[in-house]
């Protein structure tokens, strides 16, 4: 059945922009619109009413408050007297918007501080959402009930517990954010279930200091205010399923966030062996997948933000979502952190990501959704905060070119301070400021030749390099899925990044460098960019292993 929204400018007001953009909008929600234009009477009004017999009308009135009371008194009137029945909707200035108020007519009214989603949500409901509604405890629940909106996520955790909970309800009773990232302190992930262990230079240190199964329950009491935001929390470091169920009864966690390689003795926030921890990675997806909760699989950008050449990041988030595949995901949360490293060109950084979207998305099916979340690298942001929030909103702009799901929002004073929940407030407005410049229309950044050109470059290199560790070890039935191979390719130097400290089992000597806006990996000696098939076959050479046969690239494995 079709779906007509009927807008126009009311009276003598002459001012459209704010009908015009509800209608397109409303297009996309798949309404028929049909658009009168300024300054359009009542009696007009409610004829074209009466012909078409919309779902919707969206009426506007910009000007002074004093003439618009007798407008709107007249306007309800006669829609009373005709008995006509349909969905209202009012914008305009804030006194205007406070005039229309008084009549209790307006299924909506916006004046001009609410944002698209809000629209978004009217549009698809029929009615503005209230203060009490509950709202899903889902991820993709709230996926589906927002986007094209994007949820907005931010970490938020103080060295206090009772500043936490109160900050918490502060940023749901602003309605600005959609879930709430927990950070607990170093000894909470590593050390909740071994009180005994827990190191004093360790409290407090990185966030909030739980140690009670209590003070978990009071983090999500908090968050039933204001719009409700989901609350999610890191994974543990070690007894990482027993912080899995903590998380999951206390919580209701909206998805689990783990990385496939690190949290372990490769980047010193744990005590395990790297092939422990990507095992247990692994069987922590699978533990998620089983009871039906949503999965990230953060891995990427820890690489990027070791200075590993571009290519590796484009391998990882296809490793990272493949490995969650197998375990039995079904809903996949895909983080893409660009500005790592800081010194990326834009178009480099957007070619970059673009690459990781479309091999990782190729694993998507009937049983794999895939969810796009992005966010500015943590090195990217100035501690002048007045510069951080300008890049900020730019590093936003460019996020909005690949259509994210979800938006984990950096705030702008991190290289300077812990976020306050002023901080993240103010951060978030500078997000839904950038969305709603950008969400209906924006410069085509994707298609520009240069980011096409590095894209598919990366692409190809990707390819290489995880065709060569399927022939490398094939005598694994599927080796890109083997805990054993992920791991042994790090201590090779197959994956690699300068920052992980060689010596031992770790033999890989990978040097990257910024050329042109992009990281690559580079031979000093030669003074030259490296492929991956020149960087692959220096490391077997060094170790004395034939390489026939190995280099050859061959299809990737469905």
């Amino acid at each position: 059945m079709e779906k007509i929204v009927l807008g126009a400018s009311l009276g003598n007001c002459v001012h459209v922009g704010g009908v015009a953009h509800f209608l397109q909008l409303a297009e996309r929600e798949g309404y028929t619109p049909i658009y009168l234009g300024p300054a359009i009477p009542v009696d007009d009004l409610l004829r074209e009413i009466e012909l078409h017999h919309p779902a919707m009308v969206a009426v506007g009135y910009r000007l002074t408050p004093e003439n618009a009371r007798p407008l709107i008194a007249e306007l309800v009137q006669k829609v009373k007297e005709r008995g006509i029945e349909t969905v209202w909707s009012f914008g305009g200035t804030g006194p205007v918007a406070r005039v229309a108020e008084e009549f209790d007519f307006f299924d909506y009214i916006s004046d001009g501080s609410d944002d698209i989603d809000d629209s978004l949500y009217f549009l698809r409901n029929g009615k503005k959402a209230t203060k009490d509604e509950v709202l899903p405890d889902d991820l993709v629940a709230r996926i589906s009930a927002k986007y094209p909106y994007p949820l907005l996520r931010h970490h938020y955790g103080e060295p206090s517990v009772e500043k936490t909970v109160a900050g918490i309800r502060e940023i749901a009773e602003s309605r600005v954010l959609d879930v709430i990232s927990v950070g607990p302190d170093q000894n909470t992930q590593q050390f909740y279930f071994h009180p005994e262990k827990r190191k004093p230079e360790y409290e407090g240190a990185g966030g909030v200091p739980l140690r009670t199964r209590e003070e978990f329950e009071a983090l999500k009491a908090a968050t039933k205010f204001g719009n409700q935001p989901l609350i999610r929390c890191y994974s543990g470091t070690a007894d990482v399923f027993d912080m899995a169920q903590l998380l999951k009864d206390t919580l209701n966690n909206a998805w689990c966030a783990v990385p496939l390689c690190w949290y372990n003795k490769l980047d010193g926030r744990g005590d395990r062996d790297i092939d422990t921890s990507v095992k247990e990675a692994v069987e922590l997806m699978r533990w998620h997948a089983e009871r039906g909760i949503p999965v990230e699989a953060n891995e990427p950008h820890h690489w990027g933000l070791r200075d590993a050449h571009d290519v590796i990041p484009v391998v990882m988030a296809y490793l990272s979502a493949r490995n969650a595949k197998k375990a039995g995901v079904r809903h996949y949360v895909s983080q893409y952190m660009f500005n790592v490293p800081n010194s990326l060109s834009f178009p480099m950084d957007l070619a970059r990501v673009l690459a990781m979207i479309e091999l990782t998305e190729s694993l998507q099916d009937d049983t794999f959704t895939l969810y796009r979340e992005t966010r500015a690298g943590l090195p990217f942001l100035s501690a002048d905060l007045d510069v951080a929030k300008g890049q900020l909103a730019a590093t936003t702009y460019m996020q909005m070119a690949v259509h994210p799901h979800i938006i984990h929002v950096v705030g702008f004073c991190e290289a300077e301070h812990i976020a306050s929940p002023k901080d993240v407030i103010e951060s978030c407005k500078i997000v839904r400021g950038v969305i709603k410049t950008c969400l209906e229309d924006q410069i085509d950044l994707v298609h520009d030749p240069r980011v096409q050109t590095r894209k598919e470059h990366l692409l190809k290199e990707a390819r290489f390099l995880l065709s060569f560790i399927e022939r490398f070890y094939s005598d694994y039935q599927d080796p890109l899925c083997e805990p054993a191979v992920i791991a042994d390719c790090i201590k090779r130097g197959f994956i690699d990044a300068p920052h992980i400290v060689k010596g031992g089992e770790f033999t890989g000597d990978l040097f990257t460098t910024i050329i042109g806006g992009r990281c690559v990996a580079y031979d000093r000696k030669a003074g030259r960019e490296l492929t991956e098939r020149e960087r692959l076959a220096h490391l077997c050479e060094k170790e004395g292993i034939p390489i026939e046969g190995y280099l050859d690239p061959a299809p990737l494995h469905a």
